[in-house]
């Protein structure tokens, strides 16, 4: 598994970017600017160098900004898989939870359609978030976990990665109160990482 060699796309906004250390590289062309380690796609490509993992994540997006760039971003890049986390910035904005369930879900459709696998990600927790907003992630990834399961496709609880332990509504460490630190990004970066090898090695394992 160690040698298996992927091609990956990391599709959101700031958690799959890299806020606040890191700028991706659709924030500061060609390669990104910041602290690398502040992002889980330097952490997976650490763990597998056989993997390219491209971080394709932009600070302040909603679903529908992440939507319309679906095309460009993933499918012509034709990865193996796109690892699909977005959401947060319509709860925080007000925007009704079907309208980001529509989103969301035609980004899995699109996946499907080309022939790219779709690991479906929950919406990670900020710290200031009002008890309503925390209601509506908490209703969100519920969605999310039960969709995946319904599609049969990858899923990886990213919100629990980067969670307290004590509250799992709240970031465990954040340099800012919205965003996790070094050691959560390397987390999330290992729960996705394992997400994708048990599905790598299922279907590798089906076609022989």
């Amino acid at each position: 598994m160690l040698g298996l060699r992927l091609r990956i796309v990391g599709l959101g906004d700031s958690t799959t970017a890299g806020t606040p250390e890191f700028q991706s590289p659709l924030e500061a062309p060609p390669n990104g600017k910041g602290n690398f380690e502040s992002q889980y796609a330097y952490w997976m490509m650490k763990a597998h160098p056989g993997w390219v993992v491209l971080n394709r994540g932009i600070d302040g997006q909603r679903s529908d900004e992440i939507l319309a760039r679906f095309q460009r971003d993933v499918v012509q890049e034709a990865p193996d898989y796109v690892i699909v986390l977005a959401g947060v910035n319509d709860i925080y904005q007000g925007i009704p939870l079907e309208s980001i369930k529509r989103n969301i879900l035609e980004m899995y459709a699109s996946a499907v359609k080309a022939k790219i696998v779709p690991v479906a990600a929950t919406v990670l927790p900020y710290n200031t978030a009002s008890k309503s907003k925390v209601s509506t992630i908490r209703q969100l990834n519920s969605w999310i976990r039960s969709t995946a399961k319904s599609l049969g496709i990858p899923f990886c609880d990213t919100s629990a990665a980067v969670a307290s332990p004590s509250n799992p509504d709240r970031l465990q460490a954040s340099p800012d109160g919205h965003h996790p630190d070094v050691a959560g990004y390397r987390t999330m970066a290992m729960r996705l990482t394992e997400v994708i090898e048990k599905h790598a090695l299922n279907v590798h394992t089906e076609a022989g």
